[in-house]
């Protein structure tokens, strides 16, 4: 699974944990920035990550910033998006399950490195459902392309 990552710098440092966290379990990701703490604008990171998970260039998409709300409203706006902003493994779990989340944001205010870490896992490794949550997203899906469900 190649994966697209970004952060502003409010997520930065938990970005930089992540990555290590994903080299070390041999996840290949490219990092869209920001490469440091200086102050960047949320919403030209998560388009950026949103609209190359929506082309098919990655498969899914880890977004940061402080709360990691900020990131997932921006994302959710790029038609094809659904961003799930978890900060427990259980939401992370069911956003792939139910939701077929395939982009995860979230906040370095919020969650520390370690359950990060295992959120990311857990999400990475989660599968969607189907079954009767297909046709759900396929409702999201269809409001997103044409304005009505």
């Amino acid at each position: 699974m190649m994966l697209a990552i970004g952060s502003d710098h409010g997520g930065f440092a938990l970005k930089q944990k992540i990555s290590e966290h994903l080299q070390q379990c041999g996840v290949e990701f490219y990092d869209f920035g920001v490469h440091s703490s200086e102050s960047a604008d949320y919403p030209d990171l998560a388009f950026a990550v949103a609209e190359a998970v929506a082309r098919g260039e990655y498969e899914r998409g880890l977004l940061f910033c402080g709360t990691g709300v900020g990131v997932a409203i921006a994302a959710n706006k790029v038609k094809g998006i659904r961003a799930a902003n978890c900060h427990d493994v259980f939401s992370a779990q069911m956003s792939r399950e139910h939701n077929d989340a395939n982009i995860l944001t979230l906040g370095e205010r919020v969650v520390g490195p370690g359950l990060a870490a295992m959120i990311v896992d857990v999400w990475l490794a989660a599968e969607f459902s189907a079954g009767r949550h297909e046709r759900r997203v396929g409702k999201i899906n269809a409001y997103a392309r044409e304005g009505k469900a």
